[in-house]
């Protein structure tokens, strides 16, 4: 080892007395102390507050208004609703056929990117921020916006990312009724008008801080309305212009819905987007102090599942003396969707009912579809729809008139004089008259009928530029290939005939015999 040191030490001196050796010496140290003065200043100039403790964006008065426990709630929150993006397309992938599986997922995924730009460049604002009743007008790319959202304690960027996987969500509902001949350049254009402009300025009306439903008591905890009336009505337009797929033909014509390809696939999506509406119904307390309301919103979510699931599961049995899987994940989906607007507001019997009547919107749905011969693969208009106007409305039949909003702090607080909370919203079971009813019917079919009106124009005006349908060739050979070149089952033939080489026939699928399921898919 010594022998060693003093070979390296002779050879430094040597190099030293070198002048070449002394410039590269020189020119190596240099080098390096200019890189960690280019490090420096990159710190100081994209890390103020490292730099300046005193920045006014780092004021004692901000920081004391962050709510450190409620940020973190609202966040894991986010990240469950988020994750729900994996359920949908486990669920739509799964109920649809196997030629139009890849396009699921990158459908999903586009849809996702478009919808984080335009949330952040103008959705946010149009649907969160002050204007007038029906838009807001300030906050474009979240510019000049107080540091946190209200009086929440969050900090408006968490804020934003808990709201941004709601909107994600509606941009993905938009898609299931659509399945199996939308053009991937026409789901582009669509989403775009979608998440930038439908979701957010309908969404104001309900959710706005000076939105008219709103003002008028308008409630909608967490979005039966405004997240999955939305999306599904939307959904609902997209089939109308899209028209059925080649070779479904309808039960009234003798035929029946195309099967799933994947029924594994779909049920493991739909178990975890009940996973994920953990996320989507207590985390919009925004509060981690109401231990109450969140314990009270998490029972009535999966109460409403459950009861839901198996009205539909027993339904099935009744109809076609089958226990059926896809009618039963739709069923407790459907109550998930309409327990979401009241979670809050009702107990756990009135959860128990709304349950049973989600699922019930969701099965007529269905029928109602089928007898109109509107193409929806994957149920997403009964389900989001139907369901998410069901639930609305039976707020203003089963609440409870108990239950305050929450607040940073926990839920309202009892008034001394009255000895009531403020912000209760009784049904009209529970001695509330028929106000609260009516303020929910309206609602909710005001926000139906605006937006099936604006998604029909815009379905149509994509349809004009010859992107809203593939060809009929396309359509044939199956979106995966025709669209994205790939095959998500490459290795296997699924109800695709023989292969021709390492390419499937172009033969479509033919109508199967009329199921009882009663299933869309």
């Amino acid at each position: 080892m010594g022998m060693v040191m003093e070979s390296a030490f002779s050879r430094l001196r040597a190099n030293l007395r070198d002048p070449s050796g002394r410039k590269n010496a020189l020119m190596l140290v240099g080098g390096k102390m200019i890189g960690v003065a280019i490090v420096l200043f990159l710190i100081h100039s994209l890390m103020p507050g490292a730099a300046h403790a005193q920045d006014a964006s780092d004021s004692p008065d901000t920081v004391a208004s962050i709510n450190a426990i409620n940020t973190a709630w609202v966040l894991i929150a986010a990240f469950l609703v988020f994750g729900m993006q994996v359920g949908f397309v486990m669920l739509e992938a799964g109920f649809a056929r196997e030629r139009e599986a890849v396009n699921i997922l990158v459908e999903g995924i586009a849809d996702t990117c478009i919808c984080g730009i335009l949330f952040w460049a103008i959705g946010f604002a149009f649907m969160f921020e002050d204007g007038n009743k029906f838009i807001g007008t300030h906050g474009f790319f979240l510019q000049n916006l107080p540091d946190t959202y209200g009086t929440t304690g969050v900090p408006l960027l968490a804020f934003w990312v808990f709201q941004f996987a709601f909107a994600d969500t509606a941009s993905t509902i938009t898609s299931g009724a659509m399945v199996g001949r939308c053009g991937f350049i026409g789901d582009i254009l669509y989403s775009i008008g979608v998440t930038g402009f439908i979701y957010p300025i309908v969404g104001h009306w309900a959710w706005g801080p000076d939105g008219w439903l709103a003002l008028r008591g308008f409630h909608d905890f967490a979005g039966s309305t405004v997240v999955h009336t939305i999306g599904g009505t939307i959904s609902l337009a997209g089939a109308i212009a899209l028209g059925p797929r080649l070779g479904r033909v309808f039960r009234r014509d003798g035929g029946g819905p195309m099967p799933p390809h994947n029924l594994i696939l779909g049920a493991v999506g739909g178990l975890i987007l009940w996973f994920g509406w953990y996320g989507f119904n207590p985390g919009s307390t925004l509060s981690a102090l109401d231990a109450q309301g969140i314990g009270r919103v998490s029972f009535n979510t999966t109460l409403a599942a459950c009861s839901a699931g198996l009205t539909a599961l027993f339904y099935s049995y009744a109809r076609s003396g089958k226990w059926d899987l896809g009618l039963t994940v739709n069923g407790f989906l459907a109550g998930l969707v309409a327990i979401t607007a009241s979670c809050y507001w009702v107990n756990p019997t009135g959860a128990f009912f709304i349950g049973i009547i989600g699922a019930g919107a969701a099965i007529v749905g269905l029928e109602v579809l089928e007898y109109l011969r509107i193409d929806d693969p994957i149920g997403a208009v009964p389900v989001h729809m139907f369901a998410g106007m069901a639930g609305t409305i039976s707020l203003g039949l089963f609440g409870a008139g108990r239950f305050g909003a929450a607040t940073p702090i926990g839920a309202d607080a009892v008034t001394p004089l009255l000895g009531t909370t403020s912000g209760t919203v009784t049904g009209l079971f529970y001695g509330g008259g028929t106000h609260v009813l009516w303020v929910q019917t309206y609602g909710t079919v005001s926000v139906m009928a605006a937006v099936l009106a604006a998604s029909l124009v815009l379905m149509y005006a994509v349809k004009l530029t010859g992107t809203l349908r593939v060809s009929e060739a396309g359509e044939m050979e199956g979106l995966d290939l025709h669209e994205h070149g790939a095959s998500g089952y490459p290795e296997f033939v699924v109800n695709r005939g023989m292969y021709t080489g390492m390419v499937a026939s172009r033969v479509p699928v033919s109508a199967p015999a009329p199921t009882a399921s009663g299933t869309t898919r």
